[in-house]
């Protein structure tokens, strides 16, 4: 069983990892910026809920988020495991997520912290050369995830296992997976 929660900051190669993980764990990879805009293409209520928030350029609150997640969990792939990337963001949609592990008699199995310097993820985001990725925007979502997302490092402190994220995917993969072995 495979239940695992990726952590990192913008820019740490979560995206990437939990496609690779996915493919040589046999498990989804559920990112919570693909369940948005698959809910969104759907036209589902809460696509529409999604679309109002992001449209007045607000963050989708917890409630909704959490919801996607809730449905997507209890779909027949994420029986034997599941790799979360962007979910949980904060303490209390870790607490909601616990409880709906706990419904189905599951916890996580760990927290994968990707760990990797500031200005090297600065120097990755801005050599991607997005439009809306500039220096101040960069360092700004970098300190977001400092203060709303790094506190889930203590709440799951018995499950965080901390990878070097900075190398080659393959290189990272195997740290990760090698990692998850111990």
């Amino acid at each position: 069983m495979t239940r695992l929660v990726l952590v990192g900051p913008p820019g740490a190669g979560k995206g990437t990892q939990a496609g690779t993980l996915s493919a040589k764990l046999g498990v989804p990879h559920i990112s919570t910026g693909d369940l948005f805009r698959a809910h969104i293409g759907d036209g589902t209520e809460l696509g529409r809920s999604v679309q109002a928030y992001l449209d007045e350029g607000q963050l989708v609150p917890d409630e909704v988020t959490n919801e996607m997640v809730r449905e997507r969990l209890a779909e027949q792939d994420t029986k034997g495991g599941f790799i979360l990337d962007g979910f949980p963001r904060n303490i209390p949609q870790a607490e909601v997520l616990a409880k709906i592990l706990a419904e189905s008699g599951h916890k996580l199995d760990a927290v994968v912290q990707f760990q990797i310097d500031e200005d090297v993820v600065v120097a990755r985001l801005l050599g991607r050369g997005r439009k809306d990725d500039n220096e101040e925007v960069i360092r700004h979502r970098q300190h977001v995830y400092r203060s709303e997302t790094e506190p889930l490092l203590n709440f799951y402190r018995d499950i965080v296992v901390t990878v070097d994220a900075v190398g080659e995917v393959d290189e990272v993969t195997n740290r990760v997976l090698n990692a998850l072995d111990k």
